[in-house]
């Protein structure tokens, strides 16, 4: 029998769930769980012919792209681009993000993180943006931002395609609703509870009265994701395929 599906396997899982439908997903520098995910999906659809394209800035073999951000914001514009990915070292709960700082107005900030880039441009673009953080804690999920890098939400005047989603962290997955700015509770990995995401969240979100679990990989994906996934993921991290063959050596040969 395989090993089970580490928490971060069942991460890449939840992620290609949320991309389903997608035909072409982007995603940006030191990404590897949801690059992983972006070639789950399109080796899922692959055994299904449909094609998926999918455009991993920093890798040479997984993007089309020659021109690295200039030609995925022309892209983004143009309509042509499904679903993005984007984090930060905030996020509160009407999902604005924040990749400046925190602690103190900016510019005085007594944090500095990489900056904003083209979040704002994208979140406003891209119709999937999905927030993505592994690390579920208070001081990274907050009642409000220190810096807004890009708004969650925007008036019923503004012009908006795109927006977040969902929020999947290490604890468990969110859906977001744009129109009342607000976060919902889908699901909880396994191991963890609703009373712990609870307490680690700085901000209120709504709870279903059942939650359901997360649910894991089948044999057929992790056959793919401990095999052909693990194998393409290794080109653009190499850290992280090294990493993950240490965790769960073996390839898995779907029945």
């Amino acid at each position: 029998m395989p090993a089970p599906a580490t928490p971060r396997e069942l991460l890449i899982v939840a992620i290609a769930r949320l991309l389903d439908g997608c035909r072409h997903v982007a995603v940006g520098a030191s990404s590897p769980i949801p690059a992983s995910a972006a070639m789950l999906l399109r080796a899922q659809k692959e055994q299904q012919d449909e094609v998926v394209r999918i455009s991993v800035l920093g890798s040479q073999e997984h993007n089309f792209f020659t021109n690295g951000g200039v030609e995925l914001f022309d892209c983004a514009a143009q309509g042509r681009i499904d679903a993005f990915f984007l984090g930060g070292g905030q996020i509160d709960g009407q999902g604005n993000i924040n990749l400046v700082g925190g602690g103190g107005d900016y510019p005085q900030t007594k944090v500095r993180w990489p900056g904003s880039f083209g979040s704002s441009y994208l979140a406003f673009l891209v119709p999937r943006v999905i927030l993505f953080r592994e690390e579920h804690s208070p001081r990274v999920f907050v009642e409000q931002v220190d810096f807004v890098s890009a708004p969650g939400t925007s008036p019923p005047e503004v012009y908006r395609p795109g927006g977040p989603v969902a929020l999947l962290t290490g604890l468990g997955l969110f859906s977001f609703d744009r129109q009342a700015g607000r976060f919902t509770l889908r699901s909880v990995h396994p191991g963890h509870t609703v009373e712990e995401i609870v307490a680690a969240t700085g901000f209120k979100f709504d709870i279903p009265e059942i939650v359901p679990t997360t649910p894991g990989p089948d044999a057929a994906t992790l056959a793919l994701l401990r095999g052909r996934v693990r194998e393409e993921v290794s080109e653009c991290y190499g850290e992280f395929a090294a990493a993950w063959r240490a965790e769960v050596p073996e390839v898995v040969t779907a029945m």
